[in-house]
């Protein structure tokens, strides 16, 4: 939920700590992401409230998603869970956790959000970056108005 709520990359994910959720600013601390640089993301409020039940449940210590051993999950754990999570949703379509990443990014464009802050929120460099993983989609095509609307004629 997070890869998609947040937008992070599966390497920034299992390595969240409790201590880079802050509920009172509604922001993820991303530490060392990609680059070696650190940001910071959205924390969506329905996210943040599955985030509290999680916590009652599982009681973790230092990082958020411990793995079965008490260290963090490994890359190929998380996809397999997510396997598992596609196949009893009964979605037949090849998703994987970057997937999410990208869908965050193109919901984002789709909802009028400006190309540059998804951008950061991503964590890009480049604009041309973030541009590769906004998808777009037909979607919000019979909202364009064609420029010879704008003529009088």
């Amino acid at each position: 939920m997070l890869l998609y709520s947040a937008g992070l990359r599966i390497g920034e994910l299992i390595r969240i700590k409790i201590s880079d959720i802050d509920s009172g600013r509604m922001q993820i601390r991303v530490e060392q992401s990609k680059g070696k640089k650190d940001r910071y993301t959205i924390l969506a409020p329905k996210t943040l409230e599955i985030l509290r039940q999680y916590f009652k449940v599982y009681k973790p210590k230092d990082i958020l998603f411990e793995g079965q051993f008490g260290g963090q999950y490994s890359t190929r754990s998380a996809q397999s869970i997510l396997k598992e999570a596609t196949k009893k949703a009964g979605i037949t379509k090849d998703i994987t956790l970057h997937t999410l990443r990208h869908s965050f990014a193109t919901h984002l464009l789709e909802a009028g959000t400006d190309l540059r802050y998804i951008q950061n929120l991503l964590g890009h460099e480049s604009s041309k970056t973030t541009e590769i993983y906004t998808h777009i989609t037909t979607k919000g095509f019979n909202q364009i108005k064609s420029p010879i609307e704008q003529l009088d004629i």
